[in-house]
């Protein structure tokens, strides 16, 4: 623990928005400006006090390199300013988030502007090298030859690498997530619908807590002269039943799997932005914090069992945070995948687990589905990889003012075989 404690004072975000829909042809800088410009707008923040801004985002584009940068800039925070583009791939956001903590912490910046944009409606389609070689080539041939070169066009020149569809394979294991998470539902015995009765769970919360999500929602104008306002994620389905969800085939092991995508999370785009200060400072410019970082962790594991992030990342963070999960009042785990966090919630209050894995003398807790995922998750919310990270926090830190939660948890898997932990407190 640290005396100078860090502040986060508030914080926004778009609505998350499945990919391919109303955000299509919305690029992640753009939302990146809207989830800040709106935040610096709502705090009645002089954007001058701004000494840096951290953005988290995984498939940057090549119009947006340091993405950070372009949104600090189009949030109107002066070009004196530093910015900055992190990627811990799902964790990006929270990244952000702990970044500022250590550049707070490290005397290095007072005030931070912290978040996560994503847009994977946007990820890049790919060509190979040899296709690219050709087209260079082409570009720098005299017109003689390049008229020459235009008969050697292949068909296959004409099919892309899809580049969303790679980023969400494993270039170690050779596992797409969806596999990786397979192997946690056999290795845990979690069936096809106990995962079914997570998901369903997840969108009859984030339904019912529609009200309470547009509390931390921009609404943001799209369609023809901008007269189509989106004031909620349209991921979640009011009607969703799990007849319909038990009538979906498994879509990463055909057959056998028991993973779907009604279990799985949604491909979204979205922006989160946050406030990052010290507690004095807070208070010096008249704010009071949502609430504080108490303590967090990044841990590594097996990419094959990239799902078990939480399950490790969770236990050191109570550690540093020297507290017990007991002693916890709200838990977000991103779900990434239903029987990921099922799994994660069996991991921590197993003691086999706990001991072998995880080198502890006895289990880490039993986590009451009750205080886990109250708004609901990502399989009805949507993960816009850079930005959950940021809105996990978000969504905890509000919910804990309304309960009057004192400490809470904010944690998530990451591709590549990682996990992230938050600790939050309020006074």
């Amino acid at each position: 623990m640290t005396e100078k404690r860090i502040a986060i004072v508030d914080g926004i975000r778009t609505p998350f928005i499945k990919a391919f829909t109303a955000f299509n042809h919305v690029p992640a800088k753009e939302l990146g400006r809207i989830a800040f410009s709106e935040l610096i707008a709502r705090l009645e923040l002089d954007a001058k006090e701004v000494d840096e801004l951290v953005l988290g985002s995984v498939a940057t584009t090549a119009d947006a390199p340091n993405i950070g940068r372009v949104v600090s800039l189009l949030a109107g925070i002066p070009e004196r300013k530093k910015a900055m583009t992190v990627s811990r791939n799902c964790a990006s956001g929270m990244e952000a988030v702990t970044t500022a903590y250590e550049k707070i912490l490290a005397d290095s910046d007072e005030v931070v502007m912290a978040g996560g944009a994503e847009s994977m409606s946007n990820v890049p389609l790919i060509y190979s090298k040899d296709v690219q070689d050709f087209f260079l080539g082409l570009r720098k041939a005299p017109l003689q030859k390049k008229l020459a070169m235009l008969w050697k066009v292949k068909w296959s020149f004409f099919k892309p690498i899809i580049g969303l569809q790679e980023s969400l394979m494993d270039p170690v294991c050779g596992l797409n997530m969806g596999q990786t998470a397979e192997i946690l539902a056999k290795e845990f015995e979690i069936s096809r619908r106990e995962q079914d009765e997570f998901a369903l769970r997840s969108h009859k919360r984030a339904w019912a807590s529609r009200e309470k999500l547009r509390e931390e929602i921009v609404p943001v104008p799209v369609g023809p002269q901008f007269k189509n306002i989106i004031r909620d994620d349209n991921g979640v389905r009011e009607k969703q039943t799990m007849e319909a969800l038990l009538k979906l085939k498994p879509y990463f092991e055909r057959g056998t799997g028991t993973v779907t995508a009604g279990n799985s999370s949604q491909i979204t785009d979205g922006a989160c932005a946050l406030f990052v200060t010290t507690e004095d400072r807070a208070k010096a410019l008249g704010y009071k914090p949502l609430g504080y970082i108490r303590s967090y962790s990044y841990v590594g594991l097996d990419p094959k069992r990239m799902g078990l992030g939480p399950a490790y990342a969770i236990p050191q963070a109570l550690k540093k945070a020297g507290v017990s999960l007991k002693d916890v009042g709200l838990v977000e785990i991103n779900e990434a995948f239903a029987c990921q966090v099922i799994a994660c919630v069996k991991a921590l209050s197993s003691e086999i687990f706990c001991r072998e894995k995880l080198g502890l003398s006895e289990a880490v807790g039993e986590i009451d589905p009750e205080i886990l995922n109250v708004n609901g998750g990502a399989i009805a919310l949507g993960h816009p990889v850079g930005s959950t990270g940021s809105r996990l926090v978000l969504t905890l830190l509000k919910e804990m003012q309304r309960r009057n939660v004192n400490l809470g948890v904010a944690s998530l898997c990451v591709g590549g075989g990682q996990g992230g932990a938050i600790i939050l407190e309020r006074d």
